[in-house]
């Protein structure tokens, strides 16, 4: 796996040339890369969010495409329209800027859910259907969505089914006084995305990909992982919990992070480092919690406390591993 942790080192020194003091908000976004997963930045204006997915494109010379999402906008502006061409008497398809490997969709809550919808089977399927004909999408592709959670106005909560598809939530949050005039002063005379370079090609990537498929997860360990999402179905302030699909997002983010420590092994450190921004979005609260004025992180978090960590049969498997790479 030290092919992965190389990959992946590369990959977040460069984007930290321009996102700057967030090391571990990119290795999260670069893990959803890795898995094949699309990330959800919920952030407050300006502090990196279309930065972050542009510099990630620009590192791998993938193409991109933003998407500025706004209440009239149709779900046709996203996937794209069929025109009748009067020259040829036949209809061509123009497709839409969900046709690219990485898409931002900024401000994802201001479209309407019609529109939100149209981005379903993208990212599902990694297809989309028009006027009948199913298209297929460029590999890798990556849905990077903002939402500003602050301003309500306007918007349009994701749906549960959206939120599901997203394979991670995270924050940038504002920089330290130190990082913050560090920025300053790295944009005296220009931005540093100006001179970012493609580092590492699109065909890498997809064998990085294949590759973290083969870290090993202990019984152990995966029985630790649906352990958790049972525990937030069965909790009393959980209306609705962690899906199946929840639970394998897990389980692969847990092997990327693995991987990308040059592990060939999953540890329960990985499944809690990684709890939240795969766990928090997928859960709706009940009306109780809100009137306690608790939040999703902070039930994940107290289940992470409450259910004993695997041991038994996985120090035997680390050590066990250990020694194959070792002969």
């Amino acid at each position: 796996m030290q092919e992965v942790k190389h990959f992946a080192e590369r990959v977040v020194n460069n984007i930290e040339k321009v996102i700057i003091g967030k090391k571990a908000t990119v290795e999260q976004a670069v893990v959803s890369l890795l898995c094949q997963g699309h990330l959800l930045i919920e952030d407050v204006p300006g502090v990196g969010k279309t930065m972050l997915a542009r510099s990630l494109a620009r590192s791998l010379g993938c193409t991109f495409s933003r998407i500025q999402f706004t209440p009239d906008m149709l779900p046709s502006d996203v996937t794209g329209v069929s025109i009748f061409n009067q020259v040829s008497r036949e209809f061509e398809f123009r497709a839409g800027p969900v046709m690219a490997q990485i898409v931002l969709a900024d401000e994802i809550n201001r479209a309407t859910p019609k529109t939100q919808a149209a981005l379903l089977e993208a990212m599902e399927e990694r297809t989309i259907t028009v006027d009948g004909v199913t298209r297929n999408l460029p590999r890798p592709f990556m849905v990077l969505a903002t939402q500003n959670p602050i301003e309500y106005e306007g918007t349009f909560p994701l749906p549960e089914a959206q939120l599901d598809r997203f394979l991670m939530r995270i924050r940038l949050g504002y920089p330290s006084r130190d990082d913050e005039i560090n920025v300053l002063e790295r944009q005296q005379y220009r931005h540093p995305f100006d001179t970012l370079e493609q580092i590492l090609s699109v065909e890498e990537l997809g064998q990085m990909q294949e590759a973290i498929k083969s870290v090993y997860t202990a019984p152990s360990v995966k029985r630790y992982i649906v352990t958790l999402s049972r525990h937030t179905r069965e909790h009393s302030e959980v209306y609705l919990g962690v899906s199946p699909r929840g639970s394998l997002a897990l389980y692969r983010t847990a092997q990327a992070l693995a991987a990308m420590n040059g592990r060939d092994f999953v540890l329960p450190d990985d499944i809690k480092a990684l709890a939240v921004p795969t766990f928090a979005h997928r859960l709706i609260l009940a009306p109780a919690a809100r009137l306690r004025d608790l939040n999703a992180e902070q039930i994940v978090m107290e289940i992470l406390s409450s259910v004993p960590v695997p041991g038994g049969d996985l120090g035997e498997t680390i050590a066990t591993r250990s020694k194959e790479r070792d002969a």
